[in-house]
């Protein structure tokens, strides 16, 4: 008997080490921020996915700024931010949210083994958890911090159904000083090192108030200083309540981190608001606004050389010999830098001084000199406008080869600039490009080049460019010729 109750004792002692040991936040909000059920979580999340009209594209992501409100309301804008990272290799991921319940200074790090949401449960970064915590007395655990508290849950399924093998390190930001700001984006620094797989998420929204006009100034106000990476002008303008954002030290701490680690870009990917939403009509006078960011890494235009130039110009040549003989790419393999970068690119084809076929893409999904090939291949023989081209003809034919940079959302034609700036123009389902030397090659001015991207190229009215439902992007294209060489 004593035997049997002494096992059972060891029994409940490890049986509450074991509890203790693989702790769980369970989920508090779902069913009313989102689906308590598996799959309606998910084919909600999935069709915002597939409704998302965004096509900006880098590769360089470091942080997202996604809004927490019932998914009804704030869904869409947050799935236009997390459809960019679909399926990339990000590992950590450190969430950034906001005290809404429970009242503290600082940051507030979880010590929870694992969060769970209806989609399963995510593990959280421990080693990077415990290297953020001790290195300041601003940065402790505190669960407290996590009960009732919606801005980091609402993140998570979005979350799942974007990356898979990933750990969460959550955090929830308290009230702040500038100085505590900036130290843990610092301390965030020397944690991620030379990491690329940590990715940065804040969840904020935006003006919580009753008048729609006030909601539109103040977003737009307090999205300009985001625009400009200003973080110091955006804490004292919270301070000062001309600006909003419930979590707002997150996105001042971001700030801070970006500009450390060398990103200098962030783009609005989408602005709403609840009296807004489609889904979810707003039944009374209460509106909250909410935002979709990216901040990212630009780079510069890139220059070729002359001799990157010349190669990758004989790169088509040879491609487009090789399959008019046999009917198949070249295998290829080249080890310069510049040409293992996944760049957009077209391949223009000129035989007497005349277009004889044109192909290309905004953005590539492999290394240029692969780019180039298959483009100039397909310049030849798939250009619907053209006949095939025939080895014969290939003595006469003029190359010309433009690299692309990526491609840049612009709110206004102004910022348009002829002869530097390509051009896409997306309406609905319709999609048109320009690339910077058909200004120059044509003469056009710019309402001309603009309409006739528009009636010519995405097959739109003329002037749909000025709609509002109408969106375009700039990019830069470095071209060059053989007739240059």
């Amino acid at each position: 008997m004593l035997f049997k109750t002494v096992f059972l004792v060891q029994v409940l002692v490890f049986s509450i080490f074991l509890n203790c040991f693989a702790s769980e936040k369970q989920p508090e909000f779902a069913g009313e921020f989102y689906p308590a059920d598996k799959k309606s979580l998910a084919s909600t999340i999935d069709g915002y996915f597939e409704k998302t009209d965004s096509v900006f594209v880098t590769d360089d992501i470091l942080a997202l700024i996604a809004p927490h409100a019932g998914y009804g309301y704030s869904g869409p804008t947050a799935a236009e931010v997390y459809k960019l990272i679909k399926n990339r290799p990000y590992k950590t991921v450190v969430i950034l949210g906001t005290a809404h319940r429970y009242a503290f200074n600082g940051f507030a790090v979880s010590d929870e083994n694992y969060f769970t949401t209806p989609l399963g449960r995510i593990p959280v970064d421990k080693v990077f958890a415990g290297s953020l915590v001790g290195q300041d007395t601003d940065i402790v655990f505190e669960r407290n911090a996590f009960k009732g508290e919606h801005s980091v849950e609402v993140q998570l399924p979005f979350l799942q159904c974007a990356l898979s093998n990933f750990e969460i390190v959550p955090v929830v930001c308290g009230d702040v000083t500038f100085d505590a700001c900036q130290k843990f984006a610092r301390i965030l620094k020397t944690v991620i090192g030379n990491r690329k797989d940590v990715l940065i998420v804040i969840s904020t929204d935006m003006y919580h108030g009753y008048n729609l006009k006030e909601l539109e100034d103040t977003d737009q106000l307090t999205l300009s200083y985001l625009k400009r990476l200003d973080s110091q002008g955006l804490y004292y303008g919270l301070r000062d309540e001309k600006l909003q954002l419930c979590g707002g030290f997150g996105v001042v701490t971001a700030m801070m981190l970006a500009k450390e680690l060398g990103y200098n870009q962030l783009e609005v990917l989408k602005h709403t608001n609840s009296a807004l939403g489609v889904i979810v009509q707003n039944d009374n006078n209460w509106v909250v606004g909410y935002s979709g960011c990216v901040i990212y890494r630009k780079e510069e235009k890139m220059i070729l050389s002359t001799p990157q130039k010349q190669k990758l110009l004989e790169i088509a040549r040879n491609s487009i010999a090789t399959y008019l003989k046999t009917g198949k790419k070249p295998e290829l393999q080249e080890s310069d830098p510049v040409f293992l970068q996944e760049l957009g690119a077209f391949v223009t084809l000129n035989q007497n001084k005349q277009l004889r076929g044109c192909i290309g893409n905004l953005t590539a999904s492999q290394e240029l000199y692969l780019t180039i090939r298959d483009m100039a291949i397909a310049a030849a023989v798939d250009d619907p406008r053209f006949a095939p081209l025939k080895l014969a003809e290939l003595k006469d034919i003029e190359i010309e080869i433009s690299v692309l940079t990526p491609l840049e959302k612009i709110d206004s034609a102004d910022k348009i600039i002829l002869g530097r700036h390509g051009v896409m123009v997306r309406q609905g389902f319709s999609t048109g490009v320009f690339l910077p030397q058909v200004a120059t090659e044509t003469g056009w001015n710019k309402e001309e080049f603009l309409n006739r991207l528009c009636q010519d190229k995405a097959g739109i009215r003329a002037s749909a460019w000025k709609d509002k439902s109408a969106q375009l992007y700039i990019f830069e294209a470095e071209v060059f010729a053989e007739k240059e060489g």
